[in-house]
């Protein structure tokens, strides 16, 4: 929760660096705000961007959370805010609320192999996750991460996707839905690849976030292999727009995403997941 006594009450945080990920998306990279309060979030949570002007929407932090001083969200500008957000410079300011939500599970995934599953941009989300788990690798089993594009041009963070390849005992396994002739991976559903993923059902821990179809699905092949439903955690997205749980934006069933969420583990949300339009 933000350090502000109002948490509606966004900070003044400045631009430091934008770069382009992919067509639409862009990372933008802010510096700890002006008011001096620590900005400290746990991998997976997120934070209200207000674009003045404009308006606010919630943005997973894509960075590693060691790294305080300079917090890195991923935008997809698919609408006026996210556009405005993904149009700033450095120098800029933005508004920041959070951070808010529960996060992965990464002190009970110590010891066990982890899976982490992500589709298109949900890879942001779980970035921060993956950051932590390299960065204290030793205190994990195998980790395989597996993501899905949609096609070769669309893939997220290409640089780190094989510095994460180059590190001993990690798989990464992408896969697009259209090939390019320059191609030469997999085409596919992400989820194809889970059966074809070496770690003990008994004993891991699996992330997934994109899409819900894909979660859906990806859920569905996890479980195949054995996996227990309290082993899979889920990223959800809803609307959020207070964040902390008084609008009822974000309702899913019983739980309000932005406060009870976005991290789920799925048993959790597994009966809800499989009604429509919920």
């Amino acid at each position: 929760m933000s350090g502000l006594s109002d948490p509606m009450v966004p900070r003044l945080a400045r631009v430091i660096r934008r770069w382009r990920e992919a067509p639409q998306t862009w990372t933008i990279e802010i510096e700890s705000d002006r008011s001096g309060v620590e900005a400290a979030f746990e991998a997976g949570q997120f934070n209200m961007l207000y674009a003045f002007g404009v308006g606010e929407i919630p943005v997973s932090m894509s960075s590693d959370p060691a790294a305080r001083q300079q917090v890195q969200h991923t935008v997809h500008a698919v609408g006026p805010v996210s556009a405005a957000l993904a149009r700033l410079q450095p120098g800029d300011t933005v508004g920041v609320r959070g951070p808010f939500g529960t996060g992965w599970p990464l002190a009970m995934a110590a010891g066990r192999d982890v899976i982490i599953v992500a589709g298109g941009l949900g890879l942001a989300p779980l970035r921060s996750a993956i950051c932590r788990v390299l960065a204290e690798r030793q205190r994990y089993g195998r980790i395989s991460i597996l993501y899905g594009a949609r096609s070769p041009d669309d893939i997220l963070f290409l640089s780190e996707l094989a510095a994460w390849r180059a590190v001993r005992g990690v798989t990464v396994e992408v896969t697009v839905d259209h090939a390019t002739d320059a191609w030469r991976s997999h085409v596919g559903a992400v989820t194809m690849l889970i059966s074809r993923t070496a770690f003990d059902p008994t004993d891991s821990i699996a992330m997934v976030c994109g899409p819900e179809i894909m979660m859906r699905f990806a859920i569905a092949a996890l479980t195949r292999t054995g996996l227990p439903n309290d082993a899979i955690y889920l990223s959800m997205e809803r609307n959020m727009k207070c964040a902390i749980g008084f609008c009822g934006h974000c309702q899913f069933g019983p739980t309000f995403v932005c406060k009870d969420g976005p991290v789920f583990r799925h048993d959790r949300v597994r009966d809800l997941l499989q009604l429509e339009e919920i």
